[in-house]
């Protein structure tokens, strides 16, 4: 059945339906078939029984990939992010980098940045080789103005080595693993 069809059959003419009207009546149409459809009891043959096979809980294996065992298909997703802070604001800055014992990376980025989703992952899997001796923290330059300016950001992505409150390293751009585990060497030592 075409639009003008269904608008003929709900008693709307073609001619004097603007787009808007058009959507509107569209969306009532889908909304009114999908209630009819779900509200249908399938027959056995139909539709086959939903399983839940893929909202198994993941188990980890030791070399720190997620594996989800599935008959159909196995995801492996990576224990990476659980030791990367996203930081809201200059206080949660300042109470989970500057005021930690603990070393940090802190990595200036943008969401539309093509350089900073290189670097970000990169940056991720060197850290996650510390074993937690290391923290990571992202801090995205278009929500936290302020701390781009305070830590003199001029470009993205610029990525900070800090130990006690301190600024121990400092480069800007994408950079290679060894260049990446040089900075945290110094960070560490």
């Amino acid at each position: 059945m075409d639009r003008s069809a269904l608008d003929r059959q709900r008693g709307l003419g073609c001619a004097s339906l603007c787009l808007h009207c058009r959507e509107m009546s569209q969306r009532l149409f889908l909304r009114s078939f999908l209630v009819s459809v779900v509200s249908r009891k399938p027959s056995q043959d139909r539709w086959p029984p939903l399983t839940y096979r893929v909202l198994q809980t993941p188990q980890c294996s030791p070399g720190g990939l997620a594996v989800t065992p599935n008959s159909d298909r196995t995801i492996y997703t990576t224990r990476i992010s659980s030791m990367t802070v996203n930081i809201q604001d200059g206080h949660d800055f300042q109470d989970q980098l500057v005021n930690n014992e603990t070393p940090v990376v802190v990595d200036f980025h943008t969401q539309w940045c093509g350089r900073c989703k290189i670097l970000g992952p990169r940056l991720e899997k060197v850290v996650a080789k510390q074993h937690r001796e290391v923290l990571m923290a992202k801090v995205d330059i278009d929500d936290h103005t302020d701390l781009t300016t305070e830590y003199e950001v001029l470009a993205v992505p610029t990525v900070l080595a800090m130990k006690n409150g301190d600024v121990v390293d400092k480069f800007v751009g994408i950079k290679d693993e060894d260049r990446l585990e040089a900075c945290l060497k110094k960070l560490m030592g």
